[in-house]
């Protein structure tokens, strides 16, 4: 489990996102000597970049590492690291000719939202916007679900939806979100425009107030009959990879 107030996060994965990314400052990595980690070409690109900035790198036993944190695929190697830093809503913007920004909001279990950004990453999403929460205690399970997406992804951080999306309306994106009612197909939505896009939590889901202001409202239609909704991390995925589908035809035919 955590320890104290520290942040910790687990494999070599996480670690690496993080030192490709910049996201948040390392203070230390803690490793369970193997001679299998000795072979691993991963661990020791690793050990090697820590050691060129001078950062400790120090062998554990295993009570150390399972002290500190919650799952056990981290592979016998931990980093004990800095709050994630955020861009600004204007930053997510900057440069792009057709962004898309997806916020999620309301999503309240740390591994269905590591796993979303995994997906959004994938997907070539400009980036992410979340509401103010302090994942501290979650950090490690949302970095390893994500498998280093959630750190390599561009993300910054609005009080409210609202405020969000009259940000990024003003800025030239349309402002959409999904909806069973009055609502256009994914494959019929022209998902190549500039957009930011709100995606709530199973519990929460979207209020009435941001339905009546969004430009475009989504559905995804299923196969068969089904009155369930999907839930949040296949929805994420199947909007994005829909919107980078659509890119990619549209690029072949111009």
């Amino acid at each position: 489990m955590q320890n104290d107030e520290k942040i910790w996060l687990e494999g070599i994965i996480s670690i690496e996102a993080v030192f490709a990314a910049k996201s948040r400052d390392v203070f230390a990595i803690y490793y369970q000597p193997s001679n299998r980690k000795k072979k691993n070409v991963r661990w020791q690109r690793l050990w090697r970049q820590a050691k060129k900035l001078g950062m400790p790198v120090e062998p554990v036993d295993a009570a150390f590492i399972a002290e500190r944190v919650s799952g056990n695929s981290h592979g016998g190697v931990i980093a004990e690291v800095g709050e994630r830093q955020f861009v600004s809503l204007a930053a997510l913007v900057e440069g792009e000719v057709r962004p898309f920004i997806v916020m999620l909001d309301g999503v309240e279990d740390p591994f269905n939202f590591g796993q979303s950004i995994r997906g959004l990453y994938a997907a070539g999403v400009t980036g992410v916007v979340v509401r103010p929460r302090n994942w501290t205690f979650a950090a490690g399970v949302v970095t390893r679900a994500s498998a280093g997406a959630s750190e390599r992804m561009p993300m910054a951080v609005a009080e409210t939806a609202e405020l969000a999306a009259d940000f990024y309306r003003t800025h030239g994106l349309k402002v959409a979100c999904t909806s069973e009612k009055g609502s256009v197909s994914i494959y019929e939505a022209d998902l190549t425009q500039s957009i930011f896009l709100l995606l709530g939590g199973e519990k929460r889901g979207i209020t009435r107030s941001f339905l009546n202001r969004a430009d475009l409202k989504l559905a995804i239609p299923y196969q068969r009959p089904f009155s369930q909704s999907l839930g949040t991390t296949s929805s994420t995925a199947v909007i994005a990879f829909e919107r980078m589908r659509q890119l990619r035809e549209r690029l072949h035919k111009s």
